[in-house]
């Protein structure tokens, strides 16, 4: 259960080294939705701003996320631990031993996000977006049932199109300094279910498995997602709030339904020039383990185990939008941001979330 709420400031960090171009040509102090760097919230968040009737924007993210060091619950757990000691949810069928004896060492995810926003009103904006992923994971596999002997490691990887997400931005209220909005929106399962690779096994042999369910590209279902999204801004400060959430909807085509998530963040962001601007964020993040299983997901290793996904994450983000100023730049948007956990509570045993960030260029007009 989501259970927390977040307070976010103002962060002031000098990044004057960054992109010395965009400091060139006019600003009117008093714009809002136009070439303010801060108009936009951190590029870690979606659906933040909308746009004038027939104004269409572009955007490309890149969005790489580290992980590795096995938690459960709150705890580290040793990878010895693991082999002796976590009970493999599969034992007694044949050839799977008591323990889990294949443990995942890190993963490593890359996004590449395109999106694509439209408004036929003033208060209406559409968006979309499609993400293609890379996942890569690296395993230690343990000999036989028992002990801490191990026979080496190995990688399994995955990658292609995600589930696309279909969204409108529809404006509730908007006064002095301050607009609300709603975010309705759908995910289509176009992203694979059903994907396999090569895993060596216990017993020294390399057999093509199906890849567990955090290495599939999409959900497989239709998911709805629901969101409300608050900004806010005076003089060289501005600040923002926005509820996200993934409810699924029926069960994939393999059995399972992953868990509903929902999210809060909030942030604040000083401009320090006319195009610089820096943000500081928190959110937390509430996501419940997988309901039902794929029959063909079956192995001696953490990921088979429908139970050891979800939990609940508070993230800390530093931020920086450029915004271009000249006539040549006018409509041009740069971003980055860096977010690492500060707490983490995982349902089972799961690798720990190291950092992710997100590189964007945002072009509308």
């Amino acid at each position: 259960m989501f259970h927390r709420s977040l307070i976010a400031g103002a962060c002031a960090l000098g990044l004057s080294s960054l992109v010395p171009a965009f400091a060139h040509g006019p600003y009117t102090d008093g714009e809002w939705a136009g070439p303010r760097p801060d108009s936009h919230a951190p590029m870690g968040v979606m659906g933040d701003h909308r746009h004038s009737a027939g104004e269409w924007m572009i955007s490309y993210r890149y969005m790489p996320m580290s992980m590795s060091d096995n938690q459960q619950g709150t705890s580290s757990i040793s990878d010895d631990t693991i082999a002796t000691a976590i009970p493999n949810r599969f034992a007694g069928n044949p050839m799977q031993p008591p323990t889990l004896r294949v443990v995942p060492r890190d993963m490593r995810t890359d996004m590449h996000m395109v999106g694509a926003m439209v408004a036929p009103t003033d208060r209406v904006t559409l968006m979309a977006m499609a993400n293609y992923l890379k996942k890569e994971m690296t395993l230690t596999t343990y000999q036989g049932p028992t002990g801490t002997d191990t026979l080496g490691t190995f990688k399994t990887r995955n990658e292609g199109w995600g589930d696309i997400k279909l969204s409108a931005l529809v404006g509730l209220a908007s006064w002095t300094g301050h607009e609300l909005h709603l975010n309705a929106g759908i995910s289509l399962p176009t992203g694979s279910t059903d994907e396999s690779d090569q895993v060596l096994t216990p017993m020294n042999t390399r057999q093509k498995m199906r890849l567990p369910y955090g290495m599939q590209l999409g959900s497989g279902t239709y998911d709805l997602l629901p969101g409300l999204t608050y900004n806010g801004h005076y003089g060289w400060i501005s600040w923002g709030a926005q509820y996200s959430g993934v409810i699924r909807t029926g069960e994939n085509d393999e059995g399972y339904t992953l868990g509903d998530e929902h999210e809060v963040t909030g942030w604040g962001a000083l401009r320090v020039t006319p195009w610089l601007s820096t943000s500081l964020r928190l959110s937390a993040l509430s996501r419940e383990d997988i309901d039902g299983r794929d029959e063909r997901i079956m192995a001696p290793v953490q990921t088979a185990d429908p139970n050891n996904y979800g939990g609940e994450r508070v993230d800390l983000g530093i931020g920086a939008n450029l915004a271009g100023q000249s006539p040549a730049l006018r409509g041009h948007r740069l971003g980055a941001e860096l977010v690492s956990p500060i707490h983490q509570d995982v349902n089972g045993v799961q690798l720990g979330m190291d950092w992710m960030a997100t590189l964007a260029y945002q072009y509308s007009w």
